[in-house]
């Protein structure tokens, strides 16, 4: 009789743990963190101080897959950098979010002080909301992006002087 079966639970699922790693690859995620009942599986790949993920009780609408197109043309009309800015950008692709949550106000706005500590948004992926830090100091002049738009790997979401 195994470990496992001596304490009355089951051994990990290789294979399913094998799919989750495909699917994070082939979606660009960099952490996965599943619940149901007693089991928790967390899998994290890359840098640990890019993106951390949100407490579970967080809850948003995701946008109706017609807003993506929309989102990328915002991204290509986005106004060049200013000489000394510096764009805070997405590490991931995912849905932004300004605030905690529905009805709260938003993490950062024009004028907000930032150190390379400060949450400045949230991205969601697949289900897992992942809190943005600035990783940078200065102050926001500019937010580049409205909560609720489809998000690509690298698009400038804020516009900070140092």
């Amino acid at each position: 009789m195994s470990e496992a079966d001596s304490t009355g639970k089951t051994p990990f699922d290789l294979d399913r743990l094998q799919q989750l790693v495909e699917m994070m690859e082939k979606h660009g995620l960099s952490e996965v963190n599943l619940r149901r009942g007693d089991e928790q599986w967390r899998l994290r790949r890359g840098a640990r101080e890019v993106v951390h993920a949100a407490p579970p009780q967080m809850t948003f609408a995701a946008p109706a897959p017609s807003a993506a197109p929309v989102a990328q043309s915002a991204a290509v009309a986005a106004p060049p950098e200013p000489s000394g800015l510096i764009d805070i950008k997405s590490p991931t692709v995912g849905t932004f979010y300004a605030a905690p949550s529905p009805g709260e106000p938003a993490f950062v706005t024009v004028g907000s002080v930032v150190t390379p500590e400060t949450i400045v948004c949230l991205l969601e992926a697949m289900k897992v909301f992942n809190q943005i830090p600035s990783e940078v100091s200065g102050t926001i002049t500019a937010i580049l992006v409205k909560s609720g738009d489809a998000i690509e790997f690298g698009q400038p979401l804020f516009r900070v002087r140092p």
